[in-house]
């Protein structure tokens, strides 16, 4: 009784902690938004800045909706202050799980989730910088004589988010491609033989989520494939070092549970192999033959007692 009433509280202890972190999360959220609310037609303008410098001239941006000219702004700065508070949102999220890892397992998520952070920026930073003006270059030069260029602005929020998420999303190549090596889901072999696919993959997502022009297409998908390049090459050098951890990592994970709580980890050979499935169905059909041949003696055992 007592060993359930205190599985009972430490759930509720955990739940508690949980949302005292989704609290302090939101709350830093809200206080950088109320901070930046005044500037929010300021950062529309900074965000807006790559296709204002392409515009026509005498043309300009437009608002369609009646009240667009209040809440795209509101939308820009709301997106502001996450991206500025995502550092100790993602600490929240942290200070929550690791508690529940190992020692070795918090050396391992640490870097990554930081690198995961630094590389999103970055990919962000590199659409901003070199893909938008390349790419509303290209949209306004294509605009028929007689037509006004004039997009309207939450039409270019809904563009510009999404090339953001597409670029920050394909600067996180390296580090999916170090967790598939490093958890044995994938070879350093079979990223390197799957090559040919990722590279007409990589193009194939640039022209999906890029305008359809060759560059914007290839400015995408470049840094798709040299960023795979370099999750396989550091894959390469942090499997090199993995051999040396895990005898340590085993003995962590041993050593940080009582002994009455410890799970017995078999240890195999190196040139060990499983079972095929028919092996294991002959296996099977072995032991229920032993069984059964088993269950019979014993019946006979039985019957051939003489009754007192």
């Amino acid at each position: 009784m007592s060993n359930t009433s205190s599985k009972e509280e430490s759930f509720i202890s955990h739940l508690i902690e949980l949302r005292n972190r989704l609290i302090r999360a939101v709350l830093a959220v809200v206080l950088v938004f109320v901070v930046l609310f005044p500037w929010a037609n300021d950062l529309y303008t900074l965000l807006a800045q790559p296709l204002i410098g392409k515009l026509p001239q005498g043309s300009q941006m437009i608002a369609t909706g009646v009240a667009s000219t209040f809440f795209i702004p509101l939308k820009v700065a709301m997106m502001t202050a996450f991206l500025i508070t995502l550092p100790f949102v993602l600490y929240q999220m942290w200070a929550f799980i690791a508690p529940g890892l190992y020692q070795h397992e918090r050396k391992l998520a640490i870097p990554l989730l930081v690198a995961s952070v630094l590389l999103f920026f970055a990919g962000m930073a590199f659409a901003y910088f070199l893909v938008f003006p390349v790419v509303f270059g290209f949209l306004a030069g294509a605009t028929p004589e007689g037509v006004n260029f004039a997009p309207d602005i939450g039409a270019y929020l809904d563009f510009v988010m999404t090339l953001f998420i597409a670029f920050g999303v394909t600067f996180e190549v390296p580090v999916v491609v170090i967790l598939l090596v490093l958890t044995n889901m994938v070879s350093i072999a079979k990223l390197r033989e799957a090559r040919p696919y990722v590279i007409v993959g990589a193009f194939v997502i640039g022209a999906i989520f890029t305008p359809p022009d060759v560059i914007s297409q290839i400015m995408l998908a470049i840094p798709m494939w040299l960023l795979y390049e370099l999750g396989i090459v550091l894959a390469g050098f942090l499997g090199k070092v993995k051999p040396a951890q895990v005898p340590q990592a085993q003995e962590a994970r041993q050593t940080s549970q009582p002994p009455s709580q410890q799970a017995p980890y078999p240890t195999y050979p190196s040139d060990y192999e499983p079972l095929t499935y028919e092996e294991m169905e002959a296996e099977l059909d072995r032991i229920e033959t032993e069984n059964k041949a088993n269950d019979n003696k014993a019946n006979e055992n039985k019957d051939e007692k003489p009754e007192s």
